[in-house]
């Protein structure tokens, strides 16, 4: 019976050409990147700086193309920024599979000395390295059926890497990760730590999510800028506040998911007529009246307190008042004024607050400030500290601060609320 080899069959170069030089579909990419992951997270001693690895369809054409030519040199490799690394391996037909292939380069880590960064002599660990590269985060591989001739066909199964690896300085083979706690040595450009149930260690990864932050099921995160931008209904910085309020007598404010009251009126909905003369005024500025709370409390509830008497929280809009308010405070400061011994009391809520959607600071009437007093390296936690305080250790000037901080508060009425507190005496 006469030998057919490829050479000598035209058609059977056209048949291996469509059947035996096999690309994967999504199911086998995602078992091999799986597979190296699960490896790369198994090293030992443990890799700091290993980088998690992700399917790439130009290198699986580039091990397509080597694989066609049944060849295991690796004269194909490229040089420089470019540089692509690989991996193959020759196996009797039908007698392995990738998962078996891909196994048995981990295996010759077992030969592998770190400390030494190089192989135990009469043994081959070149496959391993590529393997395990830390800084190789790119996959492609592919298989060829039947090399060879009849009666002696074999299977060669091909992955390129990049970035490659395997480099020598000065002779020396340079070790393939940097040992240390998993994710330890991360570069900024990957700084999140990829970990599944069946990994040792962490690889590290570009974060999905760089903002470590959800919006939830009402809004979307601008990844760009690390803003929620809330659905219709929602508001606060993770869109996790459902707006349900009804202003009875008084403005809508969606941006605040809260009431603007008309004069006169107070409480959440602005449904309560307010009885006057309702309080006294601690100053007096300009014909603006200013009452400062004995109690602590976050800055919702404060602005909420003000609300029901019919005010809002302090704004401060010149010199003269800002002068005038700290003053006054530093003298507080010294009396007994205060009921609540909080250890935040010192401070004091304006009704000042970062809006994310606008990245810039507003009152809570919804006005830009055309005068602020923000305290030296203020304000400096945009986004996080989004609400404003009157900060006691820095002579009264502004501080952002975490709006659940517990604080006083200045609450302010403006010329009409005081003209219908005279009408009422």
């Amino acid at each position: 019976m006469p030998v057919v080899s490829m050479e000598t069959c035209p058609s059977c170069k056209v048949i291996a050409r469509f059947l035996f030089i096999l690309g994967f579909g999504v199911k086998e990419h995602f078992q091999i990147v799986t597979q190296h992951n699960r490896l790369r997270s198994r090293v030992s001693p443990m890799a700091a700086n290993m980088q998690k690895m992700e399917w790439s369809e130009g290198l699986a054409a580039l091990a397509q193309e080597r694989a066609a030519s049944c060849s295991l040199d690796t004269g194909l490799q490229e040089h420089g920024p470019g540089y692509v690394g690989w991996n193959t391996h020759q196996a009797g037909h039908g007698e392995a599979s990738f998962t078996k292939v891909i196994d048995s380069w981990f295996l010759e880590g077992r030969d592998y000395i770190y400390q030494g960064g190089h192989c135990r002599r009469n043994s081959t660990c070149h496959h391993y390295t590529q393997l395990v590269w830390a800084t190789s985060s790119l996959v492609g591989c592919a298989k060829r059926a039947a090399c060879g001739t009849v009666g002696s066909l074999w299977d060669l199964f091909v992955c390129a890497y990049s970035p490659g690896g395997n480099w020598e300085v000065n002779g020396r083979s340079v070790v393939p990760y940097k040992a240390g706690v998993y994710c330890s040595f991360c570069t900024s450009l990957m700084s999140g730590c990829f970990r599944l149930w069946d990994h040792i260690g962490g690889l590290c990864e570009t974060p999905r999510n760089p903002c470590r932050m959800s919006c939830g099921q009402h809004g979307h995160l601008n990844v760009s800028s690390c803003q929620c931008h809330c659905f219709p209904g929602f508001t606060g910085r993770f869109c996790q506040v459902r707006c349900s309020v009804r202003c009875v007598h008084g403005r809508y404010r969606e941006e605040e998911c809260s009431c603007q009251c008309n004069v006169g009126y107070g409480g959440a909905q602005c449904a309560e007529k307010l009885q006057f003369p309702y309080h006294s005024c601690d100053l007096q500025i300009d014909g603006e009246c200013f009452m400062v709370s004995p109690e602590a409390e976050t800055y919702y509830t404060a602005k909420l307190h003000c609300q029901e008497k019919g005010g809002v929280l302090a704004q401060i809009h010149n010199q003269k008042v800002q002068d005038i308010l700290a003053f006054y405070l530093s003298q507080l400061e010294t009396t007994n004024e205060v009921t609540d011994h909080d250890f935040e009391t010192r401070n004091f809520w304006i009704g000042l607050t970062y809006k994310t959607l606008r990245d810039a600071f507003r009152w809570d009437t919804g006005e830009t400030p055309s005068f602020t007093s923000f305290a030296f390296g203020q304000p400096d936690n945009l986004g996080f500290g989004n609400c404003v305080e009157m900060q006691a250790a820095s002579a009264f000037n502004w501080n952002d601060q975490r709006c659940k901080t517990r604080n006083r508060y200045i609450c302010q009425f403006g010329p009409e609320h005081i003209a219908v507190w005279e009408r009422g005496r």
